[in-house]
């Protein structure tokens, strides 16, 4: 094999990929799978909004199809400034904000507009790729390990543990992959130490930044709400960038239009990355999204619907859960908070199938598949220990007709083990 860089010959595969590629073949050899392992949505249950799509056609229809400026078109980033004015109470000009395709050349821009070699990166386990960008931009994993008890999201404590000398602080909230949120009062203690933090700091040092990861924030359920660092502090403004866009909001997530805001010093030098990697958002689809965010009565109607929708299939899912737990299964589930992802956990390492004992995480994960036909993504796939036995579920290509088929042979594959 020819010698590569070193990145590249350390560079860890996706486990998401691969148990993908695993279950397209089953697939591909007519096995029936229930596939709750995908951040993305099914067209045929959730299209995107109707209005979005014939925007869209009209876009293509006038032919805009050139080069869009590396910043994004002022028509979009003056879209999205009103949508988060009238959305968030966020007030930031369109010279603050900075589209891209999707929230993924985002990130990576921040990265490597705001960390050098061995650079501390804090970010929570399980969560989003935090460690594949910290790897890809040579920097220094601090790894917060979460707990069930605290909805597997990070807490002040756990932060002022590890705060002095970083450089990036990662926050998502709705997490991926957990489905659920920071608190008011745990978002507030966080910010109180990251602003601490920057005034002990001297004037030439590097200042501590925030990565602000809310591409779901629009998708919360009940009673829960969403909070962001810059309404609860706004000394806030001056060190956290926005990730957001149409994605999840919208299904959108093939349509690749996605912005962030914040400091502008900082959006600028994204920009100038962003600007070599030609990672733009298309043309047709900005003029599109431009016209359709501040449609604010048409995205109320979507969202009534949409919300509506994914909220059930999570809260089915769930008590079908909670039933088998109640029949004594080592199943376990978080209370459905928000985006499309359910926590759920299969505690069965150490039982066995016909006398073959399920030695590891990963031998229940592949027995859930085989027996179940249910895949699902392990915690271990975003950072967390390969014990643990929590699993990412998502919803968005879920079927309402298909949630007691799945849990009835969800039950069968249970009451087979020993």
């Amino acid at each position: 094999m020819e010698k590569l860089s070193t990145l590249a010959e350390t560079m860890v595969g996706s486990e998401i990929v691969r148990l993908g590629n695993e279950i397209s073949e089953r697939k591909r050899k007519g096995e029936h799978i229930y596939n709750f392992t995908i951040g993305d949505f099914d067209p045929s249950v959730f299209p995107i909004p109707a209005a979005l799509e014939a925007f869209i056609i009209e876009s293509y229809q006038h032919h805009y199809t050139n080069y869009p400026p590396a910043d994004g078109i002022f028509e979009l980033r003056q879209a999205v400034a009103l949508f988060i004015k009238e959305w968030e109470h966020l007030e930031y000009s369109p010279s603050e904000i900075l589209i891209a395709s999707g929230g993924r050349p985002l990130i990576y821009a921040l990265f490597k507009t705001v960390i050098d070699d061995n650079d501390k990166v804090i970010y929570a386990a399980p969560s989003w790729n935090n460690n594949h960008y910290t790897n890809l931009h040579k920097g220094k994993h601090c790894i917060i390990e979460t707990k069930a008890e605290n909805n597997f999201m990070p807490t002040a404590e756990d932060i002022a543990a590890n705060i002095k000398d970083a450089a990036l602080l990662c926050l998502c909230t709705p997490q991926n992959p957990t489905g659920t949120t920071l608190s008011r009062e745990t978002l507030s203690a966080i910010c109180r130490l990251v602003i601490e933090e920057n005034s002990r700091r001297g004037e030439n040092e590097k200042k501590l930044y925030v990565m602000f990861d809310q591409m779901y924030w629009m998708l919360t359920y009940g009673s829960i709400q969403h909070y962001n660092p810059v309404s609860l502090h706004p000394e806030m403004r001056a060190y956290t960038i926005f990730v957001d866009g149409i994605s999840k909001a919208f299904a959108a997530t093939g349509l690749r239009v996605g912005w962030a805001f914040g400091p502008k010093a900082v959006l600028t030098k994204m920009k100038a990355f962003l600007s070599h990697i030609g990672a733009w958002a298309p043309m047709a689809e900005q003029k599109a999204t431009a016209k359709f965010l501040v449609q604010k009565n048409l995205l109320q109607e979507y969202f009534s619907h949409f919300k509506a929708e994914l909220e059930l299939r999570l809260n089915k899912i769930y008590e079908g859960l909670m039933e088998l737990k109640a029949f004594g299964h080592n199943v376990d589930a978080v209370t459905p908070q928000a985006s499309i992802y359910l926590t759920i956990s299969f505690n069965l390492a150490g039982k066995k199938s016909n006398g073959i004992e399920l030695r590891t995480q990963e031998d229940v994960t592949e027995y859930l598949l085989s027996k179940a036909h249910l895949a699902i993504v392990p915690f271990y796939a975003f950072g967390a220990e390969k014990k643990s036995p929590w699993y990412r579920l998502s919803v968005g290509t879920c079927k309402l007709n298909e949630i007691p088929l799945f849990l009835h042979q969800l039950k069968d594959a249970l009451n087979d083990l020993q």
